[in-house]
């Protein structure tokens, strides 16, 4: 799987994607990783990558031009009947788009071999991206990771990379790891010392946990999981 992201902010991204299990999936050639700088694709000195909007309104736009080149020295226009066009997904971040969820996860990386994303940041991007997008031969389409308004799509990108990662082969020491796999979300678990004390108070670890009744172990996980 690759991860394009369209960014005027790349070293948002450094220290996340290079730790752990996302760095580790990427030494494996697991998952391929690039980032674009934005203001890298604009032509005036400044690097001027946002503009008023028309009509009036308060902040700013990401400007069509710097975007257009980035979309464009990624995603090459694609003749009809080249086969890997339906395996790449281009996502747009919006507040007003549709909520992203652990099946679109599972689906994005069961479908797709490349994933393209621009963060957009400000009020917005210019809504032209989506035509041009359109006129290569793909869709864009818009995305929220939640019912809430973020800053900018940075934090949306990696919510991205990271939930799809999980669900590709490889990445994940055993596939038993993913949650959903198990017993859903929100089961409670703990690790030794079994009893722990502190400010005069013990804190102790559930006996069933302890008792070797895989059946019963079982039966108590799902009592407890989260709804």
């Amino acid at each position: 799987m690759r991860f394009d992201i369209i960014t005027i902010f790349p070293e948002a991204f450094t220290s996340y994607l290079n730790t752990s299990i996302l760095k580790r999936a990427q030494k494996k050639g697991l998952i391929d990783i690039h980032v674009h700088n934005l203001r890298d694709f604009t032509k005036d000195k400044h690097k001027t990558v946002d503009e008023r909007p028309y009509g009036g309104g308060p902040g700013m736009v990401i400007k069509i031009e710097p975007l257009a080149r980035a979309i464009g020295s990624i995603l090459k226009p694609k003749s009809k009947n080249q086969k890997s066009k339906g395996r790449i997904k281009v996502i747009l971040f919006s507040a007003a788009g549709k909520q992203f969820n652990q099946k679109m996860a599972r689906d994005l990386s069961k479908n797709y071999d490349r994933i393209i994303m621009v963060a957009g940041h400000y009020e917005g991007v210019d809504e032209r991206i989506k035509k041009i997008v359109s006129d290569f031969g793909f869709r864009i389409s818009d995305l929220s990771i939640g019912p809430y308004v973020l800053t900018g799509g940075e934090l949306p990108a990696m919510v991205i990379i990271d939930t799809v990662s999980r669900h590709i082969q490889g990445v994940l020491g055993k596939e038993i790891s993913l949650e959903e796999r198990r017993l859903g979300i929100g089961v409670p678990v703990y690790t030794r010392p079994e009893i722990f004390r502190l400010a005069g108070k013990v804190y102790r670890v559930p006996k069933i946990l302890l008792s070797g009744n895989h059946a019963k172990i079982e039966e108590w996980r799902r009592k407890h999981r989260s709804s």
